[in-house]
């Protein structure tokens, strides 16, 4: 992708349903549990790059023992990091004194990251910065071990004032307003409540030490979850242990945010990507599920697991980025759906260069689009066979050379535009992005000719940013008559609120090229008319729709593409400039079962949604460089 985007993070959940002992003697080693976390997090690294974190948590350990183990790091590489702080105590060990690793008791009794229960998270920072204190997981200590909770999770949460003032109502001081702390008090208020509603209605049955083991058989984590997320309105997995024993794995009602989940005799997993436990427990895809949106995955002490209705559903609205972009192609649905995108833009791009494919070279910028890249060239190579077809269809008396001649004109594929990873790595962080965005991408020389057309697939031209300062400049000296740039995913007019740092109208060059037509055209009233409806709705209790989407409404989609070539044109280069986006029909039909489009249609699957795209546009007019929510 030629925009550096971040997006959601990953979760990775893991419960040894048997004792160590088990895991040493058929898979030779009693640190299954890490060693599998480990593939699962790095597996997933695509998903986090700002920081990684692990909680542990033994079930069974005597008092006066640790029982819950975490370490988090924001190094350049976290999960290296995180790994080799938590691999170095069994190196240790297995240099002064083997044996002990094999004394399973001892070993959780005495080192840590030795728990049946694992919680990994990698992190994509999309507001708040990249310190140590941002990188989940969360945890909340008590000396009771069913009030401590270990909280990690991929959201985002539209209404945080909302959620923080309602901490405030009951009394507490929440040490900052944000949407990990704000979630992570709220579970912990209900925990306690839950905690004290068993508490006083069998004080008198049981002593206070007695108590606390009935507190961990009788909590309702149903009940607690339900409570805590009456009020959330956002996209979200979240995942939580408790301190005895149960756990949680929690999706929001619309489905916004993916999690998958796997379960055996041995283990139950979940992740936010499925191949990722395909590929970590060489199972097939079909025994791996999604969690219902709206619903819970709830682990009990005893191994024990049930799906449980939280919230109602909304009418599911799954990320179709995702299948674009963010999660890793070699899922076997998200393979074909990325073929499929890219298939479905050759009528477009043929009609862009006049069915002229002997002199057109196709391409893609690396990495993801790769995999559109041979959709695209499927759907140009039937093309190439429908001509072939008619030219030989047209000869009266074909010849052998004839013949062969038509059947050895081939699609012109090259490989144009090198990345290089090593610079790539440095543009992570936003304040360094624009330094080195023009140094990103080499090219291949002597691959084009004057006469061609050049065709370059990416996944998304979002702010176009890196489009205008490298990648059109750098083509440029191949010198083709025309460059064509073609968007896997439709025009990205509005700010995701769920968890992808697209949060900004003004960035977006589709909303750039939408107020420019609307200044060239005279129509700069509707700006002001859109401006005075977002204020009015600022403080309505009710739901409000997304009046920004009047901003589009005069303009065709081609009309606003032609608009964003003009301003991602640099100046002093030859070629001619397109650029092609998805339709947004062709997507759903791509992608059937991810129809949550709200950043290229405006359709928010939740309330906050809306109210977050009409602060962004004040936000926009009175040059608020912030986010909206």
């Amino acid at each position: 992708m030629s925009d550096a985007i971040k997006h959601e993070c990953g979760i990775a959940f893991l419960r040894l349903r048997k004792p160590l002992e088990y895991y040493a003697e058929k898979y030779g080693t009693p640190l299954y549990g890490i060693n599998k976390m480990c593939l699962l997090m790095q597996k997933q690294h695509n998903r986090g790059q700002d920081g990684a974190g692990l909680a542990t948590i033994n079930l069974d350990v005597p008092l006066g023992s640790r029982y819950i183990s975490r370490h988090r790091s924001n190094a350049n590489k976290p999960i290296q990091d995180l790994f080799e702080y938590i691999n170095k105590r069994f190196v240790d060990l297995m240099n002064t004194d083997p044996q002990k690793l094999n004394d399973f008791k001892w070993l959780q009794e005495n080192v840590a990251f030795t728990g049946e229960m694992l919680l990994g998270h990698l992190r994509y920072g999309t507001y708040g910065g990249n310190g140590i204190e941002q990188c989940h997981p969360f945890l909340r200590q008590s000396n009771w071990r069913t009030r401590s909770l270990v909280l990690a999770g991929n959201f985002n949460m539209t209404n945080v004032d909302e959620l923080f003032n309602q901490l405030v109502e009951i009394g507490q001081h929440p040490k900052e307003k944000a949407d990990t702390v704000t979630i992570l008090e709220k579970i912990g208020h209900f925990l306690d409540e839950e905690n004290d509603r068993i508490y006083y209605d069998k004080r008198d049955e049981y002593s206070k030490k007695e108590i606390s083991k009935v507190i961990a058989e009788e909590l309702d984590i149903h009940d607690v979850l339900t409570n805590s997320a009456k009020h959330w309105d956002g996209g979200y997995v979240m995942c939580g242990m408790f301190g005895h024993g149960d756990a949680f794995v929690l999706r929001d009602p619309a489905g916004i945010r993916p999690a998958y989940y796997y379960a055996d005799d041995e283990i139950i997993v979940a992740t936010s990507e499925r191949p990722v436990i395909q590929t970590a427990f060489n199972v097939p895809a079909d025994s791996i599920k999604e969690i219902e949106r709206g619903h819970a995955l709830v682990v009990k002490k005893d191994g024990s697991y049930a799906m449980v209705s939280v919230k109602p559903q909304l009418e599911r609205k799954a990320c179709s980025f995702e299948r674009i972009y963010f999660s890793r192609g070699n899922d076997q649905d998200i393979y074909q759906e990325r073929m499929n995108l890219g298939k479905r833009l050759c009528p477009t791009i043929l009609k862009t260069i006049n069915n002229d494919l002997k002199n057109t070279v196709f391409s893609f910028i690396p990495n993801t689009a790769e995999v559109s890249f041979y959709g695209m060239m499927k759907g140009m190579n039937d093309a190439l066979n429908v001509e072939k077809t008619k030219e030989i269809l047209a000869l009266d008396n074909p010849s052998q050379e004839d013949i062969t001649r038509i059947m050895s004109s081939s699609i012109r594929a090259e490989k144009i535009a090198i990345k290089d990873a090593k610079l790539r790595t440095f543009i992570t962080q936003d304040d360094s992005r624009d330094d080195l965005v023009a140094h990103v991408y080499d090219i291949t020389y002597g691959t084009v000719k004057p006469t061609d057309n050049l065709v370059m697939i990416d996944d998304s031209v979002v702010r176009g940013t890196t489009l205008k300062q490298s990648i059109l400049r750098i083509l440029d000296r191949l010198n083709p008559k025309q460059i064509i740039i073609v968007s896997s995913a439709p025009q990205i007019r509005y700010p995701d609120c769920y968890g992808i740092d697209m949060a900004k109208l003004g960035d977006f060059i589709a909303f750039q090229a939408a107020i420019t037509l609307l200044k060239e055209s005279g129509q700069e009233h509707i700006i002001d008319e859109v401006y005075q409806n977002c204020l009015n709705c600022c403080d309505a209790d009710e739901q409000v729709e997304n009046y920004v989407q009047a901003i589009y409404a005069p303009f065709s989609a081609v009309q606003i593409s032609k608009k964003i070539a003009q301003l991602l044109t640099p100046n002093n280069i030859n070629a001619k400039v397109n650029i092609i986006y998805q339709k947004i029909s062709d997507l759903h039909a791509s992608c059937p079962d991810h129809q949550g489009d709200w950043y290229f249609t405006g359709k928010y699957p939740t309330t906050g949604g809306n109210r977050v795209v009409n602060k962004s546009f004040i936000n926009y007019i009175e040059g608020k460089n912030e986010r909206a929510y």
